[in-house]
């Protein structure tokens, strides 16, 4: 018993110290602030009311007068950051919510109504229809014009096709967004047919609280887009045209979503054998594609015979020419942020730095855009990815460098290839059975198959581009022997995702998946002082 209470004793010594060393800590504080500010966006966001901001207003001045009346009791001083921090993220959620009042368009929601606005963002083309995010300026109301703001999803037909910028003419009834029970979707989302998808916030984000189906649409022939952004998206149009002209179906769709993301041209099959053997995020422009992409192709790089700081730069110019390239939209911002502060990991060897840079780029994020925190799985599994690249994969190294001598240079590029990717995959699968109910029993098998070549796909299927422009022959014998690469990634994926044993459902539980986060934390933690020293 005397032991028992020797060991809590020292226990709660240590804990006293580190929290003293903690307050004294700039660095650590501010990394505090932010988790609260994260913290207090997150929990806000799952709550339905929005007529708490007065109180909370309320609230964050008497902690503005208690921080200044104990601002030289340091621990008081503390507590009261932090509360006013998580405040401030809550607030930050709470304004994004507006306020139904006659110059909103969400004000006329359940009445038909004629509105005028410009095509605000990048089109959702499918193969049965079309997704438009409008930016409305004006409603008529008794043949007069009255100025609204907001936005509406408008879902239409594919033809006749309208672009970013182009200003309509909509009549239509608007509607209220509502969930419904499986992500169907004609909304081609990447979740599974039983997955927690909820539409209302998935809208949310883009900051649409009106829906238009089926509508009445006059092109008004004016562009009111930003000039950057249209000249983007035509390149990017033009090489969406070029993809087709080089690969055939659904190869080209394959490719495109290689380079850029996209998926809409790929047969549902596919889609659900990607899903279904673990390898969605090669066809996604995500933190988790793009990272395990740049760390593959570092890897290579390197043993190409590139050094380090070559290979480093050269890499963050490719990332930022990939962002341009592909629309610089929110997510492959994301992605492309995450994929840096990886390379960045490798290159300078500090991980705390990298910790403190995924938390600033966190709360960067959510200033922005609340809503990411809790319904963007996306920007979940982007974060999750890059803990499991910059934490874990180097424990994992560590462990098989210990247990086995590898002498080969390319044996050791492989098997550093397969560390990334199983680290990404081990962090990421409790989120995975949450959200989407699914585990894959291939996943770590299928991404040892076909993640190799994923890059030297992306980079011959980008000189195919860049010569069909140039000289179209000279590009399509190019495209020729990288279709070889496409067909082959297509033809394992394809017998691994049809067979049943390939995957099965298995959801688990919210207070599951936090006990999963800890006990992993825990052990990363635990192994910390052994592979996190700064070089």
């Amino acid at each position: 018993m005397l032991l028992w209470l020797e060991k809590i004793k020292s226990a709660m010594l240590q804990w006293v110290i580190a929290w003293h060393d903690f307050v004294k800590s700039k660095n650590k504080m501010l990394i505090a602030f932010c988790f609260c500010f994260i913290v207090g966006a997150g929990v806000f966001s799952l709550l339905e009311n929005n007529g708490s901001l007065f109180y909370l207003y309320l609230l964050l001045f008497i902690i503005l007068f208690f921080v200044i009346i104990f601002w030289h009791k340091k621990y008081i001083r503390f507590l009261c950051l932090c509360l006013l921090f998580f405040i401030l993220g809550a607030c930050r959620f709470l304004i994004s919510i507006p306020e139904k009042n006659f110059a909103r368009v969400e004000f006329y929601n359940g009445e038909k109504k004629v509105l005028r606005g410009f095509v605000s963002s990048e089109p959702d083309i499918g193969l049965s229809d079309a997704r438009y995010v409008v930016r409305v300026e004006s409603v008529k109301e008794d043949q007069n014009s009255k100025s609204v703001s907001g936005n509406i999803s408008v879902k239409t037909r594919i033809y006749p096709e309208y672009k970013y910028g182009d200003t309509l003419e909509i009549e239509c009834l608007l509607q209220e967004p509502a969930n419904f029970t499986t992500a169907s979707a004609g909304s081609r989302l990447m979740a599974a047919k039983d997955s927690k998808f909820n539409y209302i916030k998935y809208l949310a984000k883009q900051g649409v609280w009106s829906i238009c189906s089926n509508p009445n649409i006059k092109n008004l022939d004016e562009n009111k887009g930003n000039i950057l952004v249209s000249f983007m998206l035509k390149i990017k149009s033009k090489i969406k045209v070029q993809i087709a002209s080089l690969w055939p179906e659904p190869n080209s769709s394959l490719m495109a979503g290689l380079l850029y993301g996209s998926r809409s041209g790929l047969p549902q099959e596919l889609v659900d054998n990607f899903s279904r053997t673990g390898v969605s995020h090669i066809v996604a422009v995500s933190g988790y594609n793009v990272s395990i992409i740049a760390v593959a192709l570092n890897i290579i790089l390197i043993y190409a015979g590139l050094f380090r700081r070559q290979s480093f730069w050269f890499l963050i110019s490719l990332i930022l020419a990939f962002v341009f390239f592909t629309g610089a939209t929110a997510s492959v911002v994301r992605a492309g942020i995450m994929a840096i502060i990886i390379l960045a990991a490798q290159h300078i060897g500090r991980m705390s730095a990298v910790g403190r840079a995924l938390v600033y780029a966190a709360v960067v994020m959510l200033v922005l855009n609340p809503y990411l925190l809790v319904w963007d799985a996306g920007f979940q599994l982007s974060f999750l990815s890059t803990l499991g690249l910059v934490y874990l994969s180097p424990i994992i190294q560590y462990f098989v460098d210990s247990k086995f001598k590898i002498e080969s240079n390319l044996w050791k590029s492989a098997l550093e290839v397969f560390i990334t990717t199983i680290s990404a995959i081990l962090v990421t699968l409790p989120l995975i059975m949450y959200q989407f109910g699914r585990f894959s029993v291939v996943a770590p098998l299928v991404n040892i198959l076909i993640l190799w070549i994923v890059p030297w796909l992306m980079l011959f299927g980008f000189i195919s581009l860049v010569f069909s422009f140039i000289f179209f022959p000279v590009g399509q014998l190019v495209a020729w022997g990288t279709d070889l690469g496409v067909r082959y990634v297509i033809m394992v994926v394809d017998w691994f995702g049809s067979k049943s044993w390939s995957a099965f459902n298995l959801r688990i539980s919210l207070p599951t998946m936090v006990v999963i986060y800890l006990v992993l934390i825990l052990f990363i933690w635990r192994k910390k002082p052994k592979f996190y020293l700064q070089k």
